[in-house]
């Protein structure tokens, strides 16, 4: 993707009206009006990253809400879909459906293209590694879930702004929760952000 399209530091976050995994109209500023937000985006259901992705964030999600900021994923599927993956793959997580991927274009998350979705060695030793370590399986997307599409990581503040854009470079890009938990999670968000990520001064 080309950087002068991504929405960048300090710019106002899109709001978009999804559903939630019980069916119901959710708009995305109602999670960022009382605390910062961890706007996390997946791929399609049968990608090995985005399983290890939401793996890392449950795991870490205690300590992501204890930093102050709350935490919502995004998916392509209906809300029927999603409320079984996430069930599986996202417990604890509030997860959201986006067929349309409405919000997926206001966030300028575009289609990736060969060798960001397939013919890349660092995509095939993340899937090897998934696929060994975790047991994930490579599966084709659902009906309806584009197999291209790329994902990112965000985080806006209660202002609705962007705190923290992240961009995927290819699928198996997704920001480690160490860079989470030493950087955005160590960052005083309930703060103006004005310098680099990097543990909180009172």
């Amino acid at each position: 993707m080309k950087k002068k399209t991504q929405l960048r530091f300090n710019e106002l976050a899109p709001d978009v009206d999804l559903q939630n995994t019980q069916g119901e109209s959710v708009r995305l500023a109602d999670f960022w009006a009382g605390r910062p937000l961890l706007l996390a985006f997946t791929r399609h259901f049968g990608c090995t990253q985005c399983k290890e992705m939401l793996d890392e964030i449950s795991a870490g999600q205690e300590k992501i809400r204890q930093a102050g900021l709350e935490i919502v994923v995004i998916t392509q599927g209906t809300y029927q879909e999603a409320a079984e993956f996430c069930a599986h793959f996202a417990p604890g997580l509030t997860c959201l459906a986006d067929p349309e991927r409405k919000a997926y274009q206001a966030y300028r998350l575009e289609r990736g293209t060969v060798f960001q979705t397939l013919i890349n060695p660092r995509v095939w030793r993340a899937v090897s590694n998934s696929s060994r370590t975790k047991g994930y399986k490579v599966e084709p997307p659902p009906t309806g879930q584009d197999a291209m599409q790329l994902a990112g990581t965000f985080i806006i503040s209660t202002a609705g702004r962007i705190e923290l854009p992240y961009y995927y470079d290819d699928i198996a890009d997704h920001p480690p929760l160490d860079l989470l938990l030493k950087g955005a999670l160590s960052t005083d968000w309930s703060k103006p952000f004005e310098g680099p990520l990097g543990p909180a001064h009172n």
